[in-house]
């Protein structure tokens, strides 16, 4: 029974692994190549993005759709690179932070109208900014609610000390009562 249910349950993790599965990786194996690749992938509204693929083929262009995010359509011409398609477009200034699907639909002869797709971060706050910023370094004590010993007032602290020692040596001496007998 048990090694039953460790294999239900192991057939189901892997089950479940292979339905979770990252939208890009199936867009990019619908595209029968390269996926789109969106660089820089985190963008501020204003930056500019070049986009490139290789599921296009060798004299591959391409229409790219980055209207999603609100930059409309641009065009992929064939690049430097072997059988590559390049292609670059504007991040609207009044863009929000979200994450947005740019993608590109192949035109060449040998393309057959592929599809691919990649993702696009658009954020409020610069990455550079933010490894830039150095962090805070905690000062004075934990405000637990029931004090310290590095609280605020010593004499206090010293007074629950002396309370709680006083109740561990009445406990121990109830105890050993108890266990010799004698009634309380």
């Amino acid at each position: 029974m048990r090694k039953a249910r460790l294999l239900t349950t192991a057939a189901l993790a892997v089950a479940s692994a292979g339905f979770l599965a990252p939208p890009a990786a199936a867009a990019s194996a619908e595209g029968g190549g390269g996926g789109l690749e969106v660089r820089p992938a985190t963008v501020m509204p204003g930056d500019a993005v070049t986009v490139s693929t290789t599921a296009c083929g060798s004299e591959g262009a391409a229409s790219g759709d980055a209207s999603a995010v609100g930059a409309g359509t641009f065009t992929l011409t064939p690049g430097a690179g072997e059988q590559t398609a390049v292609g670059e477009f504007k991040v609207p200034p009044s863009a929000q932070p979200g994450t947005y699907e740019i993608v590109a639909k192949c035109s060449g002869s040998g393309a057959g109208g592929k599809e691919t797709a990649g993702d696009l971060v658009v954020t409020i706050t610069s990455t550079a900014a933010a490894r830039e910023e150095q962090p805070v370094a905690p000062k004075g004590y934990v405000k637990t609610g029931v004090g310290g010993a590095l609280g605020p007032d010593p004499v206090q602290t010293a007074a629950g000390v002396a309370a709680l020692a006083v109740a561990a040596a009445g406990g121990t001496w109830l105890l050993h009562r108890r266990a010799r007998g004698d009634r309380i």
